[in-house]
């Protein structure tokens, strides 16, 4: 015959996690949506390059431009902010 098993410590913390999870604990921030809307931007223009050979950010401010090097490296701040931001979620998936 069969027997069922206890259930493990792990299940029961979980409601004690989804109660921390309601109390504000969010695991990103503003900036963090911030960063990942460029990063998508970033990624979509890319796939335009990639795809039809059209620089959509070029296209808007002209090849070249200040404004579109600026363009650029706010994106690269936010692939760079993402990177920290995916090791620090990934330090604390670790400690829980």
């Amino acid at each position: 015959m069969a027997t069922m098993n206890a259930p493990t410590m792990e299940r029961r913390h979980l409601p004690e996690r989804r109660a921390a999870a309601r109390e504000g604990h969010s695991a990103m921030s503003a900036i963090d949506y911030i960063a990942m809307a460029l990063l998508i931007i970033g990624g979509l223009n890319w796939a335009m390059v990639g795809l039809f050979d059209v620089d959509v950010v070029a296209s808007l401010f002209g090849a070249g431009s200040p404004a579109t090097r600026l363009v650029y490296v706010i994106v690269g701040i936010a692939a760079l902010w993402s990177i920290w931001t995916a090791a620090r979620m990934g330090r604390n998936r670790h400690a829980v």
